[in-house]
């Protein structure tokens, strides 16, 4: 016997509507990663998605497969290009976003669309890898809606809907998940460390670096994220008081400035210089991951947190790069005398300068020293005054310099940032024979009454000088206040204040200062919710530690009664007459008072056409309510709710008249 094969079944068109909704879902994905993929990437992708999607709407008809083959390869070797490989975070989503895009070219089939969609959820969800904020999260929540309705437009006999209530029952969806979502983020055990091993998105964000050069703070200057939230125990530091100590920098090559713990000559205490305070305020800094192991600090602190030291120069390092949220807490002396005397070696330190640079510098200093003689405050004085008298400018655009940088800011451009003044003040009194050193940090923030913290920001970050005076120690100069006091007393976004972007100024920027206390929340609560905190969770109750066993039984009792609302939930909604029934169970009360009574076993169909005939002059009217009633049970799943309020209004407004005997 000779079989008969038969063909399998040919799977039928992506209608247009699920089509739109399928390139809705590819643009919410595209959306999300946008900024981080590069620009030239994102302009390519979001130009090919459109060019598709008209294509598909104008002639109804496939992309060639001699386009798609180029356009794949081609997007590998972009990636490669720019990122040197496609392995890793940043290329990894590049390429999976580039190949979500192009599989919109294929999608012809509701099996594609089933993939496309699948493959777009996980890509929504690798957005979280480069940021787990407030905003991020409930932007990528959002973007599942249109997965969800594309999904919905999928099922067969679905009518078209409006965009907006196409949405709505991803939406329900959504709302229904959340707090099973929120039982399991709070009772699934964690681990402690993420399970595809990414690094933590903030690892990229530097801060403040070893080394200064005049203009490598611009771009630290101008980026408004985040860097730590400080609480005080008693009231807010004044402005003047608000300098976070970070890098002590001592070595100068004649262009840049570099950290000197790890050169330290021979001679030099590694024990903390020793400070004398007058007053100190204790405080608790939240520090955002920077990679670096610096601790910043209120200026002086006096001992170092647990699992962190304090160097000779009073900056505090952790063991550990700071790579996650880092809270600790600190006692700093506020008014202080440091180091009241100087070691030889350290002075030498202080004193030393390239040789063969900034020879109009070197002159101005020495007739300083000629004419102030012993007198090194003098000196400073001198220095300050040529900065607030001397024509000066603050700005973050500053021209560039030349290989006698100082020369060139002090006798010829007199423009920049604190940078650019604290080099050259510190250059100066070296010149001058006065000890000085170059500190880097943070100064100011912006007291956020709400969350009751300082938040300092990455354009708080700062440069300054110390000079070492007999009998006061060392003693904090700032020279860019000479210039530009606003950057004190109101801070960095004064002090710049068109030169920064619009984001940052005027009630925008108060806007985002105050919103920082919701981020603030949602990084203590939800992202700080680590294992450690997972395992104190019943500590209130009197738990001192939350097992694995203890956690996967609250989970299995929390699970057990969703499963319980659920099903009684379900078992309502069953017995609950439904809005459809309950108007065709008005309109069969009506007519039985006429009496015309529905009969058992008789459907709603002969019913209502019995009715007619025993309504000549209703008859019309009863037919339509006949239609309307079947379309509404039987054309789709689910009603439509404009057209059962127009069946329900109809019902409403039918008025029997008489029966023909």
């Amino acid at each position: 016997m000779i079989g008969i094969r038969r063909r399998p079944p040919v799977e039928p068109a992506l209608d247009a509507r699920a089509f739109d909704l399928l390139s809705l879902t590819m643009a919410c994905v595209l959306g999300v990663h946008a900024v981080h993929l590069p620009w030239w990437l994102d302009i390519a992708l979001a130009l090919i998605l459109a060019m598709r999607w008209r294509q598909r709407r104008r002639h109804g008809s496939r992309a060639p497969l001699l386009l798609k083959l180029p356009l794949i390869g081609l997007l590998a070797v972009a990636v490669v290009f720019s990122y040197g490989t496609i392995f890793g975070r940043e290329p990894g989503s590049a390429l999976a976003v580039g190949l979500l895009v192009l599989k919109l070219l294929e999608s012809e089939t509701p099996r594609d669309a089933r993939v496309g969609v699948s493959f777009a959820c996980f890509g929504l969800m690798a957005a979280l890898l480069f940021d787990q904020g407030l905003v991020v999260t409930f932007v990528v929540a959002l973007g599942l809606l249109p997965a969800l309705a594309t999904l919905q437009a999928l099922e067969p006999a679905q009518p078209a809907a409006p965009l907006p209530r196409a949405l709505l029952p991803g939406l329900a969806l959504l709302a229904a998940a959340v707090p099973l979502a929120l039982l399991a983020f709070v009772l699934v055990p964690r681990l402690s460390s993420p399970l595809w091993g990414a690094p933590n998105p903030a690892e990229a964000r530097t801060g403040l670096s070893e080394r200064m050069s005049p203009g490598n703070f611009t771009d630290l200057l101008t980026d408004d994220s985040p860097a730590m939230r400080v609480t005080f125990d008693g009231p807010l530091p004044a402005p003047e008081l608000r300098y976070f100590r970070g890098y002590v920098m001592w070595l100068y090559d004649g262009r840049t400035w570099e950290h000197a713990q790890m050169h330290r000559a021979g001679g030099v205490s590694h024990s903390p210089e020793p400070v004398e305070a007058d007053s100190s305020v204790t405080y608790r800094i939240d520090l955002e991951p920077s990679d670096r192991t610096l601790l910043p600090a209120l200026d002086v602190p006096l001992a170092a947190p647990a699992d962190a030291q304090l160097s000779p120069d009073h900056e505090v390092f952790a063991k550990q790069p700071v790579r996650e949220l880092r809270h600790y807490t600190l006692r700093s002396a506020v008014r202080y005398r440091l180091q009241a005397q100087l070691p030889q070696a350290a002075r030498l330190l202080a004193l030393r300068l390239p040789h063969g640079f900034n020879p109009r510098t070197h002159a101005l200093a020495a007739q300083w020293r000629a004419r102030y003689g012993n007198d090194d405050g003098a000196i400073v004085q001198a220095a300050l005054s040529l900065f607030h008298d001397g024509g000066f400018r603050y700005t973050l655009v500053p021209a560039p310099l030349g290989r006698d940088a100082v020369d060139d800011f002090l006798f010829g451009t007199r423009e920049g940032f604190c940078e650019h003044y604290a080099s050259s003040f510190t250059v100066l009194m070296r010149a001058a024979g006065i000890p000085a050193r170059v500190v880097t940090g943070y100064q100011g923030g912006y007291w956020n009454r709400l969350g009751n913290y300082l938040l300092v920001r990455q354009s708080d970050a700062h440069a300054w000088s110390e000079v070492w005076l007999d009998g006061r120690g060392w003693v904090r100069v700032d020279p860019t206040a000479a210039v530009r006091p606003e950057r004190v007393s109101l801070g960095a976004a004064a002090a710049a204040g068109d030169q920064l972007g619009w984001t940052q100024r005027g009630w925008l920027g108060a806007l985002r200062n105050r919103w920082d206390v919701v981020n603030h929340w949602w990084t203590e609560g939800v992202i700080g919710f680590d294992a450690l905190r997972q395992r104190g969770l019943l500590t209130p109750f009197g738990v001192r530690e939350t097992g694995t066993a203890t956690l996967g039984l609250l989970l299995a009792v929390g699970m057990a009664l969703f499963v319980a609302l659920g099903i009684g939930w379900a078992l309502w909604r069953r017995e609950r007459p439904e809005p459809l029934r309950q108007a065709l169970r008005r309109l069969e009360a009506r007519l039985g008072r006429c009496g015309i009574t529905r009969r058992r076993g008789e459907g709603p169909q002969h019913y209502l056409r019995r009715a007619a005939r025993a309504l000549p002059a209703q008859r019309s009217e009863l037919e339509r309510l006949m239609n309307r009633y079947l379309d509404l049970r039987y054309a789709s799943d689910e009603p439509r709710p404009e057209l059962l309020r127009q069946f329900q209004r109809a019902v409403r407004e039918f008025r029997p008249r008489r029966v023909v005997k």
